[in-house]
């Protein structure tokens, strides 16, 4: 039987509230990461880009872009997976989800949409002013 990796977390109560907000703002992003992205991190093939290795705690850290529509990712940043394979204990330590900030005030309350994208509560002038330029340029 394979050796599969088991996974842990930096803090699991906060990772799992950006979780629960990926997944009522953006349902394509947390079903490729549940459905698809840990099946393959569990086997062992680690997806994204290779951020750091420390050969001195045998650890490597990756960042992984889920996808996302342009617009938001223009708007708030990537949808990214952070986390860390410690190979010799066989463990992915998942770190954390970003934007953070879009996705846990998205988790705190209701989050409102303009033009099809979040808008953050706290910064709803500076989001909405980014979306119509977008919108403009694109025109």
């Amino acid at each position: 039987m394979k050796e599969t990796y088991l996974f842990d977390y930096v803090n699991e109560n906060e990772f799992h509230k950006l979780e629960r907000s990926l997944k009522k703002y953006n349902m394509l992003a947390y079903k490729k990461l549940h459905f698809d992205y840990y099946q393959k991190l569990k086997e062992g093939n680690f997806l994204g880009k290779l951020i750091s290795t420390n050969r001195e705690n045998n650890t490597k850290t990756y960042e992984l872009k889920l996808p996302t529509d342009t617009l938001f990712a223009k708007v708030h940043g990537e949808i990214k997976l952070h986390y860390v394979v410690y190979e010799k204990e066989k463990m992915v330590l998942l770190d954390k989800l970003t934007p953070e900030d879009i996705l846990s005030e998205g988790h705190q309350s209701e989050l409102v949409t303009y033009k099809g994208v979040m808008v953050s509560k706290e910064h709803s002038d500076k989001d909405m002013f980014k979306i119509n330029l977008l919108n403009m340029i694109n025109k």
